[in-house]
């Protein structure tokens, strides 16, 4: 029995609310739709769809069932494509995930650009700043920063990411400036998104726990925080860029810079890499090199 029975009927079936439209789509018979269906359910051993003489609606097993089967009928289509068209347009459906502040400031309007240019491709895009699981809740792309973890995702660097100790001059002049990363302790931090800065001193890296009587989630919001002067902060180059450029701050510990990081597009390792994917990637690499914050980091 061929696995893949039924499925684009029953995709066809919930995406026109109808057994009659889904077979005029198909180019089929009404009744080779609700055999094929029915079919389905009893190879499931699940009902898949709710009829009535009026409407078709999907039963909580196949709202589940309907997620999956639309994402592998587009894979399936997608490596046709990919095999039998290497430089057809991307097209079908790409779910994306970002942190909020990056995704807003950098990412979507790559991806708007993008999709300007191919109108045939749907995008979904999710920001968050929690890391999502891309196989289990479905997402072709992910944006991450800093270090990766070791996985069997894909990974593909695509701007660099340079973080940066900062203070106002107005906090220097109160409270003295750091020299060295023992003197950090006696300071007050503006704490953000991670409980732990990461220094290197004479080659080796050292963990630092910032201690303070700020904290906030949000990378403006802690970049404001540091411009009044509130305490220190440690930001990724493109939140500081510009207030180190107009001496609203003060870079510190040069010598002690945290490791350089970078920038990462993340996907699914697939048997068939998606055209629309790799394409997008290659977008938002080109276009994130020609930004100022990364022109000085090019190479």
């Amino acid at each position: 029995m061929n696995r893949w029975e039924g499925l684009d009927e029953f995709v066809a079936v919930v995406e026109c609310a109808s057994f009659s439209r889904a077979a005029e789509r198909l180019r089929v018979s009404s009744s080779h739709v609700s055999r094929q269906v029915a079919l389905l359910e009893d190879r499931l051993q699940a009902r898949l769809l709710y009829r009535t003489t009026r409407k078709v609606s999907l039963t909580d097993a196949g709202q589940a069932f309907y997620a999956r089967c639309q994402r592998l009928i587009e894979e399936r289509d997608e490596a046709f494509v990919a095999v039998s068209d290497l430089h057809r347009a991307p097209s079908g459906l790409l779910r994306m995930t970002a942190a909020v502040a990056y995704g807003e400031r950098f990412i979507v309007p790559v991806v708007n650009a993008f999709m300007s240019a191919h109108p045939q491709l749907r995008v979904e895009i999710e920001l968050t700043n929690r890391v999502m699981d891309l196989v289990q809740e479905g997402f072709d792309l992910a944006i991450r920063m800093g270090r990766l973890e070791s996985s069997s995702l894909i990974a593909t660097r695509i701007a660099p990411r340079r973080m940066f100790l900062c203070a106002a001059p107005a906090y220097l002049e109160r409270y003295g400036r750091p020299h060295t990363l023992s003197e950090l302790a006696a300071h007050n931090c503006l704490i953000g998104s991670n409980d732990t800065w990461m220094f290197r001193d004479q080659g080796r890296e050292y963990p630092f726990k910032p201690r303070g009587n700020w904290r906030c989630n949000s990378g403006d919001a802690v970049l404001d925080a540091a411009r009044r002067g509130l305490g220190l902060c440690c930001l990724p180059d493109y939140y500081v860029r510009d207030a180190l450029a107009h001496g609203e701050l003060v870079s510190l510990l040069e010598d002690c810079q945290p490791p350089d990081t970078a920038v990462w597009a993340v996907s699914p390792q697939r048997r068939h890499p998606l055209p629309r994917v790799r394409l997008l990637v290659e977008a938002l690499r080109d276009a994130l090199a020609g930004r100022p914050e990364y022109r000085s980091e090019a190479g």
